[in-house]
């Protein structure tokens, strides 16, 4: 698996600097994969979601039920390539053994602060515009194959609570970030990730999402997530999920995940929001022939959006 994450790690423009901002919101939730792509500068978004997890482990007759909280921050800023980003969750957990001696915990379970950056973003053709030729109007373009690509690192800060602390302290996490948009309509995440880095509880995983836009309103997703640790099984779970965009700024979803093991069964099911407060502006440009400044169209038009956002412009 190390020798995959080292080897491996919706349309838009350029203009001097590649466009990260959408004029719709794009949220990560409701699944768990994550864009390359940032948020835009001088943008401050808030990805929050309440979650009730079962786990029951017939082999070691031992069940959890686990009801919690998180909320993802992310701000852009300085590049509009770059991303701040921070996860705080907060849960209770019921533990229930074969001796039936319940066992109960609570307090903050992560807090994660890291940054995320675009290093290449795919550019596909227009073909809105091709008139002449059927078939190349409507063929399929192989450069979709090839996905975007974004680095993220963090540090799993240790500021817990009591019952999740790790005995190694702080460690680290890193991921590279990759996105398909295979049409404009269906997307394809892929991550790979390293987490806990420098602890003794360090594992790997991989997640792919598939997102199919519905409508100007509505998208579904689908996902599967696959964890490797060492003396352990494979974890895996698939989940399924619905996002509806409330207004240019407000996304809310849902999701339910599941396993298909019979010595492990897993359900994840959760409810959220996303919300951004978006105080980005477009780069102005100067012109010595003209007197006042002027907007660059290709940068204020053709910005990088989601699913949402590009149905949304076509419709309008």
């Amino acid at each position: 698996m190390k020798k995959v994450l080292v080897s491996i790690f919706l349309v838009f423009t350029s203009f001097l600097m590649n466009a990260q901002y959408t004029e719709i919101i794009n949220s990560k939730r409701p699944g768990f994969s994550e864009s390359p792509y940032s948020v835009g500068t001088d943008v401050m978004q808030f990805e929050t979601g309440l979650y009730y997890r079962d786990q029951n482990k017939n082999q070691l007759d031992v069940s959890s039920k686990t009801i919690g909280g998180e909320l993802f921050f992310r701000y852009g800023k300085f590049l509009e390539k770059l991303e701040f980003n921070a996860k705080i969750a907060y849960q209770r957990d019921k533990v229930q053994n074969s001796f039936n001696l319940p066992y109960k915990g609570s307090g903050i379970s992560e807090l994660t602060i890291g940054a995320k950056y675009l290093i290449y973003q795919q550019e596909y053709i227009d073909k809105s515009k091709e008139i002449r030729s059927w078939k190349r109007k409507f063929s399929f373009d192989k450069k979709r194959l090839i996905p975007s690509v974004g680095v993220y690192a963090g540090v799993n800060t240790n500021f817990l609570g009591n019952d999740y602390e790790d005995p190694d302290g702080i460690s680290f996490k890193g991921a590279i970030l990759l996105q398909n948009d295979l049409t404009d309509r269906f997307v394809v995440l892929t991550n790979l990730i390293a987490d806990n880095i420098t602890s003794d509880n360090n594992y790997y995983k991989y997640i792919i999402t598939a997102t199919y836009a519905i409508s100007n309103k509505w998208s579904f997703f689908i996902e599967n997530q696959t964890r490797y640790q060492k003396s352990h099984k494979p974890k895996v779970n698939n989940g399924a999920g619905l996002a509806y965009l409330f207004n240019k700024n407000l996304q809310l979803d849902a999701s339910i995940r599941t396993n298909f093991f019979a010595d492990y069964s897993y359900t994840y099911s959760s409810i959220g929001a996303s919300w951004r407060l978006d105080k980005h502006s477009d780069e102005v440009i100067r012109k010595s022939s003209v007197a006042k400044p002027l907007y660059s169209k290709k940068y204020s038009r053709k910005k990088r959006g989601n699913i949402f956002s590009r149905i949304f412009k076509k419709k309008n």
